[in-house]
């Protein structure tokens, strides 16, 4: 199909329009548009526009990106058509298992969509020589860094997290805290190497590390907690995390009680305001949006309350398959699928047995915006081969220093 608009293209970039719609109009008959894939017929629409508004007095330059931008926007409503009709199949059989897990219902094969999403290879989107007449994207805002959350914490609550004097004093911390709450060494230590890449630091920030500039998200420390995600695990393991910290000022005397007993009056109110909330992740993702979500998220360097983050962060995943009735220790590599996804939608993977996770495709446990931008599930693309190299991964990793001393830790 991209084939044939290319050849007709380069004779006249004005005839471009008819052929288009005659292209893609899979099913109008008798001049109905509305037959058409809104995406297909919102691209016609503004190819005509582009055309018939701009062709006066255009560069040839001009002329030519309207050209490939015509033959791009009809490509890609073509492959929009198509991929839109694989993700619905995707949700509809996702609500299929979740019904039939309500119900006690065993989960099969048929249960799945089988086939592997369509990708996108057509055309590549041209880029505008003329910037005039492209119309001005806001600024994207910038992602928020460590700077940013201490900031936050001082401003709202009047509270600097106390750092470690040495990267193995937060590890020693956080062994003993993950492995008195349930978590074994091989977990805490496999996804460590996974999430940091065996390197990080309790304040290694998603994209500022190994020499990289830019944070490309919130995701810092250990287990790479987001903002949202410090949200939610003050909403819901706050009272656990108060006991915690109650227990180690009980236990402390002179100056340093002083500072432990602000920081307990701080993490309640913390506690509070992420309790306040509905307890759904998009609630919690608004709170992580703002600078209140900022000052919770600056706990994850704390070296009291960090430990219990990162801890929580994979224990909630463990104790949500236990409680599902999965009793079987997760292996790190199926803790991280539950870390990645969502514990809901990891379960599904992990207690699906061997021959099944050969058939799978990775793109059930996928919205498509994610699936697309995930050249890992992309090219791992059963359950079983995604599975194999996050172990892969891990493997690699767990030789490397930090991960090392993480596992002296323990």
């Amino acid at each position: 199909m991209h084939h044939s608009i290319r050849n007709n293209l380069s004779r006249n970039s004005l005839a471009l329009v008819p052929l288009a719609l005659v292209l893609l109009a899979p099913a109008a008959r008798g001049g109905e548009i509305d037959a058409l894939p809104p995406a297909v017929r919102d691209a016609n629409a503004q190819l005509l526009s582009q055309f018939f508004a701009q062709g006066g007095g255009a560069s040839p330059a001009v002329l030519e990106y309207r050209r490939k931008l015509a033959e791009y926007q009809a490509a890609r409503a073509a492959f929009d058509a198509e991929a839109g009709a694989y993700w619905s199949q995707i949700s509809e059989k996702r609500k299929g298992r979740n019904a039939k897990r309500r119900s006690g219902q065993q989960v099969t094969l048929d249960d799945y969509v089988l086939g592997h999403p369509p990708l996108y290879n057509g055309p590549k989107k041209p880029v505008n020589p003329d910037p005039e007449e492209t119309p001005d994207r806001p600024p994207k805002k910038p992602i928020p860094v460590v700077a940013d959350f201490l900031r936050a914490a001082q401003e709202l609550y009047q509270f600097t997290p106390q750092r470690p004097a040495s990267e193995i004093e937060f590890k020693r911390a956080y062994a003993r805290y993950a492995l008195a709450s349930g978590l074994t060494r091989e977990q805490a230590v496999r996804v460590y190497s996974f999430e940091t890449g065996g390197t990080g630091s309790h304040d290694v920030q998603a994209g500022i590390e190994h020499g990289g500039k830019r944070a490309i998200s919130t995701a810092m420390g250990y287990n790479q907690l987001l903002t949202t995600n410090s949200v939610e695990l003050l909403a819901e393991q706050g009272h656990e995390l108060i006991r915690a910290l109650s227990e180690k000022v009980a236990r402390t005397s002179g100056p340093a009680r002083q500072s432990l007993e602000h920081k307990l009056v701080v993490l309640k109110k913390m506690v509070a305001h992420a309790k306040s909330v509905p307890d759904t992740w998009s609630e919690h993702e608004k709170i992580g949006n703002t600078a209140q979500g900022w000052a919770m998220h600056a706990m994850v360097l704390d070296i009291d309350v960090g430990p219990m983050l990162q801890t929580h962060k994979l224990l909630t995943s463990v104790l949500f398959a236990r409680a599902k009735g999965y009793t079987r220790p997760l292996t790190a590599a199926e803790l991280e699928m539950m870390n990645l996804t969502g514990d809901g939608t990891g379960l599904d993977m992990v207690t699906m047995p061997q021959a099944m996770r050969e058939q799978v495709p990775t793109s059930n446990f996928f919205q498509r915006g994610g699936y697309e931008r995930n050249p890992v599930a992309i090219r791992h693309n059963t359950v079983a081969k995604l599975l194999a190299v996050t172990d892969d991964r891990m493997d690699a990793n767990s030789s490397k220093p930090g991960a090392r001393e993480l596992a002296g830790a323990f």
